[in-house]
């Protein structure tokens, strides 16, 4: 669901706004986090068989830092703050699709 459908719902419903509910669009962000997914997009994944998605390699960060003119050290710590979380939520997420997947062969 959309934040403009969300929206219209809430319309026709009479209900009030809850904005913990309401699904978020990109200009409800900072710019900082869409540059932010601009650079955990560009950063390599690290896979490995049997394993999976084990995160992201860093090793060009200093480039894509460059590249999207972050230089002041407090927005790269907050950009490493939350390319760290987007991080860890994308190996989460493989890991329960990569067990469920397992899970699924042990049933066959």
């Amino acid at each position: 669901m959309t934040k403009d459908q969300y929206l219209r719902m809430v319309e026709q419903t009479g209900e009030e706004i809850d904005w913990e509910r309401c699904p978020p669009e990109w200009e409800d962000f900072p710019q900082s986090v869409a540059t932010a997914m601009e650079i955990f997009n560009g950063l390599g994944d690290k896979i490995y068989p049997e394993i999976g998605y084990i995160g992201k390699d860093f090793t060009n960060i200093d480039m894509l830092y460059e590249l999207h003119d972050i230089s002041n050290p407090k927005e790269k710590d907050w950009t490493l703050e939350l390319l760290l979380f987007l991080e860890g939520k994308a190996v989460d997420r493989s890991q329960k699709q990569l067990k469920a997947e397992y899970e699924k062969a042990k049933k066959k």
